[in-house]
């Protein structure tokens, strides 16, 4: 039977013709693609500033500014939700020029965010409705374990990830130093005094705003480079 099939070499046998002295354009398709990118860039962004939104709510909520509600208690754990897809939006930008360090800077990271959530949860949703003598004996047992293997590899995943950024020198270095010192404290909530949390967590918001708006500026310099390219390519075609 194979012995009977079509010679493939034979020039009568293509699925694809292409005329002699003309090249084959595949511009569309690299547009599409980079249409999907700019769109996944842009939604990182809007993550980021809902994330960081949030932080301010949380941290305005804590210095009794706002008082606090189911709603505001509600809202805390998505700080981290949206913030993930920052951290997704800048390492498919320019976390991956870092190599083997900045994938595995962002999985340690991604891990150790999607942690927190859980944590948020607890301390927001659970912890304040109980006794303060029930969550000591909470903290006492597993939960406690957690809650600080979660917040040590919290600490450790942004360190990385902020040096997988900065290595490329791609992405601005003052708001990742911002991001990295923002938070610290709130990784170090149990050792700290709540001033210096409430200030974590503004410092965190202002470099999440920061590095969002940055991605979304980048990400229309890109559209602008890019429509401008394929214009010339059309014309030159």
């Amino acid at each position: 039977m194979l012995a009977q099939s079509a010679d493939l070499s034979d020039p009568s046998f293509t699925s694809l013709q292409v005329p002699a002295g003309k090249p084959l354009h595949i511009g569309p398709v690299q547009a599409g693609v980079a249409v999907s990118n700019a769109t996944l860039y842009r939604l990182a962004s809007v993550a980021g500033l809902g994330s960081a939104l949030i932080l301010l709510v949380n941290a305005a909520k804590r210095s009794a500014l706002i008082p606090t509600t189911d709603l505001t208690q509600l809202l805390a754990p998505f700080a981290e939700v949206m913030a993930l897809g920052l951290i997704t939006g800048l390492f498919l930008a320019f976390g991956r020029r870092a190599g083997r360090f900045g994938t595995v800077a962002f999985i340690v990271n991604f891990i150790a965010l999607a942690s927190l959530v859980g944590v948020e949860v607890v301390i927001n949703l659970v912890f304040s409705k109980l006794p303060v003598t029930a969550i000591t004996d909470l903290r006492a047992g597993p939960l406690g374990i957690f809650l600080t293997v979660s917040s040590l590899l919290f600490l450790l995943g942004t360190l990385a990830f902020v040096v997988s950024l900065a290595v490329g020198r791609d992405v601005p270095r003052l708001p990742l130093a911002l991001y990295f010192f923002g938070a610290m404290p709130i990784a170090l909530r149990a050792f700290v005094p709540e001033l210096a949390l409430d200030l974590g967590l503004v410092i965190l918001a202002a470099a999440i705003a920061w590095l969002a708006g940055w991605l979304w500026v980048s990400t229309s310099a890109f559209d602008g480079n890019g429509a401008e390219g394929e214009t010339r390519s059309n014309t030159q075609h």
